[in-house]
Formats: structure tokens, C-alpha cells, sequence
């Protein structure tokens, strides 16, 4: 647990490091990671309950699987800064025999990363895989995961969905980043999501929304009510709306930075309004 101060701070250095990591390659996907960054530091240091180290089979621990895995920044950032490996490996983000390539991998043993994520879609099979082998090995413990709202337009989503509340699982909490961008447009131009509410309801899940998915206090608040679902024999989703690009002016409500890095101008104005409070790497 960490109080509130702690947690802003940490969320602040994280979009400091989204920043300078994809603009020191000038490749990357700032736009969905600096729109997640709250999520990402509520839910590694305030919310799941992690063992010291790092171990793959993840037995007496929360566990949690990126989908989206073009955010990887974000996730590198608070992986590192929670712990996980050396914060000065930040600055070898997308470059040649790195075990911090583009989309998060397992053969290079990065600890914190459960599965490889390129192609879009997989990541909700995966989780759901985990939660039923913690009920097998009578594991407590939960299974979190995160998705894009726009890649729920992959079908293996839905047949997941239909998959994890036929089967009762009730031990696994997916989120939704519900930021209504993705790379062409909006989700709307691209291809409406509709009534994503009432799609997995009608699937049998359990919904809830965090309607200010940039705010650490009503994520912790969500994040809370969400494992207080569980075990109730539903599946729970929290549809999580944020901005894309939040916390720096020019990049937000628009899809425009999904994959695009900033130049040196824009790099300075950006972490201008990002002040250090960790210490860049």
C-alpha cells in the first residue's frame, strides 16, 4: 500500500520515462502508455499483492498480463521502478539485443513480463488460462489483465468472454482501457464497440466503470470494488475510460500519438509539464 503523494509522484516519473524512452529511438507508442500510466502504478504499487522476486509460475501472488503490448513503455517504467530489473535498463528501450523490445517477450527472461504480445487479441485466453490454474493449485490469489478498447474488435476476445464465464472463472479481473482511440481514428470511425456494458453483461460478466480512469484515487477506489467481485462465480471487467495521451497537452484526445515519437522540441514540453520526483534514469 502507498499513500496518495507517493502514488502521483511515481505516476509523474512514469510519464517522464514514457517520454525519453520512445524519443531516444524515435519509435513507440507514448499515446496508450501515458494514457495508463495511473492504472499501471495504483495496480503495482497499491493494489496487487506481489512476492519479492520474480518466478513464472507466479504460485502464492497476483498475477497480471498485458494484452495490448505496444504499450510496453509504461509497463517497463513501473516494472523497473517497482523493482523488477535495474531502472538504468530503461535506456536500452527498442534497441538491437535488449531484453526491452517494442512488444514485451519471454525469451529473454525480463522478469515481470508473463507472455509474449504482439499480435493483438491473445492476451484475455492467456489470463484466463492463469486464473483456472491458480483455482487448480488452490491458489487465492487473482489474475489481472489489461486490454485496448480497440482490440476488442479481434474476435478471439469474444470467444474468450463467452469461454471465462461458462467456466466460472471468477478469479480474474480484465480491464478495459476504454480511451475511444486507436491507430486510424477513433473506435467509433473504425469500427463502433457499441454498448460495451451490455455486450459483457450479456455474456454474464460482471461490469463496473471507472469513470475517471486518469484520477489514482478513483482507480484505487474501482480496483478495490472490482476484487470485491470476485468469487462470486463472474468474471468481472472494469471498463476504465481515460485519455489518450493524458498529462501532456498536445498529445491528448487524439489518436494522432498512438505510435509516434516526439522531436527535441516537443520532448522538452512535454516533460516540462512532467516534473522528476524519482529521478530520471
Amino acid at each position: 500500500m502507498s499513500n496518495t503523494q507517493h502514488l502521483q509522484d511515481f505516476t509523474t516519473q512514469v510519464r517522464r520515462d514514457i517520454l525519453r524512452m520512445v524519443h531516444a529511438v524515435n519509435s513507440g507508442h507514448p499515446g496508450g502508455s501515458l494514457g495508463c500510466a495511473e492504472f499501471f502504478t495504483v495496480l503495482y504499487q497499491h493494489q496487487m499483492q506481489r512476492k519479492a522476486g520474480f518466478d513464472m509460475n507466479g504460485i502464492g501472488e497476483d498475477l497480471f498480463f498485458l494484452s495490448n503490448g505496444h504499450i510496453s513503455p509504461v509497463f517497463y517504467s513501473v516494472l523497473a521502478r517497482s523493482g523488477y530489473f535495474p531502472v538504468a535498463e530503461l535506456a536500452t528501450f527498442r534497441k538491437l539485443n535488449s531484453r526491452l523490445q517494442g512488444h514485451p517477450t519471454t525469451h529473454e527472461g525480463l522478469p515481470g513480463v508473463r507472455m509474449a504480445s504482439g499480435s493483438l487479441g491473445q492476451g484475455l485466453s492467456v489470463a484466463i488460462g492463469a486464473a483456472q490454474a491458480k483455482k487448480l493449485n488452490g491458489d487465492q490469489h487473482l489474475v489481472y489483465s489489461l486490454h485496448g478498447d480497440g482490440e476488442l474488435q479481434e474476435g478471439q476476445n469474444w470467444e474468450a468472454i463467452m469461454y471465462a464465464s461458462a467456466k466460472k472463472v471468477d478469479n480474474l479481473i480484465a480491464t478495459i482501457d476504454y480511451n475511444g482511440q486507436q491507430i486510424d481514428g477513433s473506435t467509433d470511425d473504425v469500427l463502433s464497440l457499441g454498448n460495451l456494458k451490455a455486450k459483457f453483461e450479456a455474456f454474464d460478466w460482471d461490469v463496473l466503470e471507472i469513470t475517471e480512469g486518469n484520477n489514482i484515487e478513483a482507480i484505487k477506489a474501482g480496483l478495490a470494488e472490482a476484487k470485491s467481485r470476485t468469487g462470486k462465480g463472474k468474471p468481472v471487467c472494469v471498463l476504465m475510460h481515460t485519455v489518450m495521451g493524458n498529462g501532456v497537452d498536445f498529445m491528448m484526445h487524439t489518436h494522432a500519438w498512438h505510435g509516434k515519437a516526439p522531436n527535441d522540441e516537443q520532448l522538452a514540453n512535454g516533460l516540462a509539464q512532467n516534473a522528476e520526483t524519482l529521478g530520471d534514469y
